[in-house]
């Protein structure tokens, strides 16, 4: 995988992936999104990472949004959504059954928070600026962000957002539920991948269904979400790392899971 746009590593079940391009604060090009969509791709299929960890290169952005400089050219509309649609990575990561912790540091607008806000833990430094603001452009985000931000953050201020182009601070995006911690600046990084360390020492599949539940739960009525929870819950009694985990409880001792 080129590192021109992103960087990706990966080491004891957990994969970072960073934005690669701090000269202009992270701004996303075709070529980002298209390396961003190939790498999702090959992680919602795989086995060996079992968390995601998302970042930006630099201490002044995440992602500022999209580049620009690829606005300036005059579009054809059918063109246009069709290349939107072969380069979404969001959707793509959607489908990751991996967690997904996004660490964020300076800005994070546009596409960028979008980026943000399809993962599934934020965790933000004290720096952190936070916002959708497409409308400043004359356009909309188009990114998922008018349905994920709402689902966050409630209709009320994820309009005010949107409508405004506001910026929101860290302090005030932990308030709304926009972000889930907030670190100092130099921590923000440190943080996602310790918690990320915890979440990669958990059984796997376990790890997967419960995000299953949550995630697919909040898109049905109530009693079907209750009938998926527990199916999946009645297929981990079947595992064997569902054993491991009650003997190593009461041996007092380390679970050694297996993913089986």
């Amino acid at each position: 995988m080129s590192d021109q746009t992103i960087r990706y590593e990966a080491a004891d079940g957990v994969a970072t992936i960073t934005l690669n391009r701090p000269d202009v604060h992270n701004a996303m090009n075709e070529a980002m999104r298209r390396e961003l969509l190939e790498c999702f791709t090959g992680l919602a299929v795989g086995d060996d990472v079992r968390v995601i960890v998302v970042t930006g290169a630099g201490e002044r952005a995440f992602s500022a949004g999209a580049d620009i400089r690829e606005f300036v050219e005059p579009q054809v509309p059918t063109r246009y959504r069709e290349t939107r649609r072969r380069l979404d990575f969001r959707g793509v990561m959607d489908r990751c059954p991996q967690p997904i912790i996004a660490a964020i540091r300076g800005y994070a607008f546009g596409g960028g928070l979008e980026l943000a806000l399809a993962c599934d833990i934020r965790i933000a430094g004290e720096d952190a600026q936070l916002g959708l603001t497409e409308v400043n452009l004359a356009i909309i985000p188009g990114g998922g962000g008018t349905q994920r931000l709402p689902r966050l953050v409630g209709r009320g201020k994820a309009l005010e957002m949107i409508l405004t182009g506001m910026r929101v601070g860290a302090a005030e995006a932990l308030r709304i539920g926009l972000v889930e911690r907030v670190v100092p600046p130099a921590e923000v990084l440190p943080a996602a991948q310790e918690l990320a360390a915890s979440l990669a020492a958990k059984a796997p599949v376990a790890l997967r269904y419960a995000k299953e539940a949550v995630v697919k739960g909040l898109g049905l009525p109530l009693a079907d979400g209750l009938r998926l929870e527990n199916d999946l819950a009645t297929l981990l009694r079947t595992t064997e790392d569902r054993l491991e985990g009650a003997k190593a409880f009461l041996e007092k001792r380390k679970p050694r899971f297996s993913g089986t």
